[in-house]
């Protein structure tokens, strides 16, 4: 007996963003990157077409991270040379992107200058042919001050950068615009902001096909459900035409999998929750996993071996 499947019809599709830019456009990269694209919800061929396949970003920070000893022991002695463990993520581990997280201009740590953040940023951009994406510390406004320039200095790569917030979203937008980069828009799980976000940042004259949001994720068990529901709230909006909700979707896995205690917390803590070793490899590829089934396209991650783990799933659910 035969079943036919019912399909849903939708009227529009995910808007398309580039990242990068090679020699012929302005840029340095090897190559571009193209997230966006699809007409149906993820992975669901038989209703719509998966157009780019999601890709994964590593995280690179400018100063020693404390991480999960694991993490760090994989990662090796490059971990205090930003190029060079760049480069090791995508020689190494097949990052699709950098994300390079400038912790290190943080009045409360290092401090760094502007022109500093700057260089550290031409430095990875000349390690690895593959796009960037700049974040800067988390004081907002030490990081407007860093990502003008940045953004100035590296004028035609088409970097990713971020944050831009309800609160503090101009300088950032307008560093965007003027030195053609791409724009990270991150709302507080909350579907209203986000959407307020964008209409603000394209009210500003910087168009929608460069801003990639950022929803807010969790990590494995801690409130992803919510975060499942905004993202979809988010997709579904984007196939019904509303241009608002129809940007990419980046979620920084790595940072938050590993905040949560099961990804660190040691055997002898925690006996009965299995062998850590593999406990901290599955706790971000099962995250990743989770927010690849309603819509991200970038997953921002930090473990290598959970990097190949969600590449197969990846390949696994495009048939790549």
């Amino acid at each position: 007996m035969s079943v036919t499947l019912v399909k849903e019809k939708y009227s529009s599709k995910v808007g398309e963003v580039v990242l990068g830019a090679t020699a012929e456009q302005g840029g340095t990269r090897t190559s571009t990157i193209t997230v966006g694209g699809d007409s149906a919800l993820p992975f669901l061929h038989f209703e719509g077409e998966t157009k780019n396949r999601p890709v994964i970003a590593m995280e690179v920070t400018d100063v020693v991270p404390d991480w999960n000893e694991m993490i760090m022991n994989q990662i090796g002695d490059v971990i205090s040379d930003p190029a060079a463990w760049a480069k090791k993520c995508v020689d190494d581990f097949g990052a699709d992107l950098i994300y390079l997280k400038l912790n290190g201009a943080d009045p409360e740590g290092e401090n760094r200058s502007p022109e500093d953040c700057a260089r550290i940023v031409k430095d990875v951009l000349a390690a690895v042919g593959v796009p960037l994406i700049v974040e800067g510390c988390d004081d907002s406004e030490k990081n407007n001050e860093i990502m003008a320039v940045i953004a100035e200095a590296a004028t035609g790569e088409n970097l990713l950068i971020g944050i831009a917030e309800q609160d503090n979203y101009k300088s950032i937008a307008a560093a965007a615009m003027v030195h053609k980069h791409t724009l990270i828009a991150r709302s507080p799980l909350d579907i209203n902001i986000c959407k307020q976000l964008n209409i603000l940042i394209n009210e500003m004259g910087l168009p929608l096909n460069k801003i990639v949001i950022d929803p807010t994720v969790a990590g494995l068990g801690f409130g992803i459900e919510y975060v499942y529901s905004i993202m979809e709230r988010a997709r579904l909006g984007a196939l019904a035409n509303d241009k608002m909700l129809s940007m990419p979707i980046i979620c920084t896995v790595g940072y938050e999998a590993n905040r949560c205690k099961e990804a660190y917390a040691s055997n002898e803590e925690f006996p009965g929750w299995g062998d850590l070793a593999d406990r901290s490899v599955l706790w971000e590829a099962v995250t990743a996993s989770g927010v690849l089934q309603v819509g991200a396209s970038i997953l921002v991650m930090r473990n290598p071996a959970a990097v190949s783990v969600v590449k197969k799933n990846i390949a696994d659910m495009t048939g790549k």
